[in-house]
């Protein structure tokens, strides 16, 4: 199959339409997401206040994304995705014309606001089931590059709508911002409802009678025990993640080499534009050395990069490294992406990255209380989240390599 064929043949139209949601979505977000806090700020909430908010948004995205993992597929992932774009809409909308912070925290915990361009969302299971079920196995790892970069090309592109929405004095940027994130969720629904059937979950043959059933026959609430494993190893690896946020890179840089606002702007506009850049490169090694090697070398290699940066003796060179490092560090995500539709039953793919993405999202919203624990005295000054996060990484790396290095996983691309 062709990359045009992918895209643009006949039967691409899911792909396009849920490449196109997903962009639109992260464009929201990445509007949002940087005038959220200002927004709320101004409105006379208190710190605790918009730190309690962001908790109801993250604890309401992970329990819509367990019910829809656990129930799309018996819903229907169209039906699923429209709700939960209305839900989108809607949230929007409150943010845009309410100040009361219970009418606000109610929106964010079933409207899947977000505090950043990382789309751990209902929204992404499901999608991500329809395109591993709308192209061939061989074709994966291309079809989730495109889907990833092209959001965070998207969520870049947000971040500069929101530095234009407050150039201009009419209405406040805040509000501005969150009616076009209502606009753009309608968009999406409108992109929703043009699913064809075929992005629904099809009928696979029982395992014991050979015979066709109904999709995802089994009890929705039993996970089985491959997700569940793959949720607690993905959990681990972003945990290690969290340990290096951006938050606690930028404080480290400036207490151990003195870095200032203007050196870490610059630095971290790098730092997040690299990703998006060499995430091209996926489909690429995936080919020539395989999913699993696509997924765990580059991983593996930025991590030994993070636990040198400690060491740097000058800001140059940590900022080399750290570069360096970024640029190999999201390599694995549609690799990853594709190797968990490649090593669960069709059937449970929807359960599988709802899950794995619920755990993701559970591990990362903990690992910065760590890190900010592990910046004290001694501890800070030689980079102990860095050197733990390393380290928890590379063991992830691992044993993941050790539990499926002999499982078949297809050709991928």
């Amino acid at each position: 199959m062709q990359v045009r064929d992918i895209f643009w043949g006949r039967s691409a139209r899911n792909v396009r339409l849920v490449v196109a949601a997903r962009a639109v979505r992260t464009f929201g977000y990445g509007c949002t997401s940087v005038l959220l806090a200002g927004m709320l700020a101004e409105d006379g909430d208190a710190p605790w206040q918009i730190g309690l908010l962001l908790a109801a948004a993250s604890a309401g995205s992970v329990a819509s994304s367990l019910l829809l993992g656990l129930f799309a597929d018996r819903w229907g992932r169209r039906r699923a995705l429209v709700a939960c774009g209305c839900l989108m809409a809607a949230a929007g909308v409150v943010f845009a014309l309410s100040e009361s912070f219970i009418a606000l925290a109610a929106a964010a915990f079933v409207g899947t606001i977000s505090p950043s361009t990382n789309d751990n969302t209902p929204f992404s299971g499901v999608e991500q089931s329809i395109l591993a079920q709308s192209c061939e196995p061989s074709q994966h790892t291309r079809v989730f590059t495109v889907y990833n970069v092209t959001a965070l090309v998207a969520g870049a592109l947000g971040g500069l709508a929101a530095a234009i929405l407050g150039l201009q004095h009419l209405v406040s940027a805040g509000d501005a911002a969150f009616a076009l994130y209502a606009v753009l969720a309608a968009g999406t629904v409108t992109l929703f409802f043009r699913l064809s059937p075929e992005a629904e979950a099809r009928a696979y043959p029982a395992p014991d009678t050979g015979t066709v059933g109904r999709p995802a026959a089994r009890a929705p609430w039993r996970v089985p025990a491959n997700i569940r494993r793959l949720a607690g190893l993905f959990a681990v690896d972003a945990f290690a993640g969290g340990l290096a946020v951006q938050t606690v890179l930028a404080w480290w840089f400036a207490h151990r080499y003195g870095a200032t606002t203007a050196q870490l702007g610059l630095v971290f506009f790098a730092a997040n534009l690299l990703p998006a850049l060499a995430q091209l490169t996926a489909p690429l090694l995936a080919a020539r050395r395989g999913l699993l090697a696509a997924m765990l070398v580059p991983h593996f290699a930025s991590n030994l990069i993070l636990a040198c940066i400690p060491f740097a003796p000058s800001l140059g060179g940590a900022v080399a490294l750290l570069l360096i490092r970024q640029a190999l560090s999201k390599i694995d995500v549609p690799a990853r992406q594709a190797f968990t539709a490649a090593v669960v039953d069709p059937e449970d793919r929807t359960a599988a990255a709802s899950m794995t993405s619920i755990a993701r999202s559970v591990a990362v919203s903990v690992s910065p209380l760590v890190a900010t624990a592990l910046l004290t005295g001694a501890l800070a000054a030689i980079g102990a989240p860095l050197l733990l996060g390393a380290a928890l990484a590379i063991g992830y790396d691992i044993t993941v390599w050790r539990s499926y290095r002999s499982t078949p996983l297809g050709e991928t691309a």
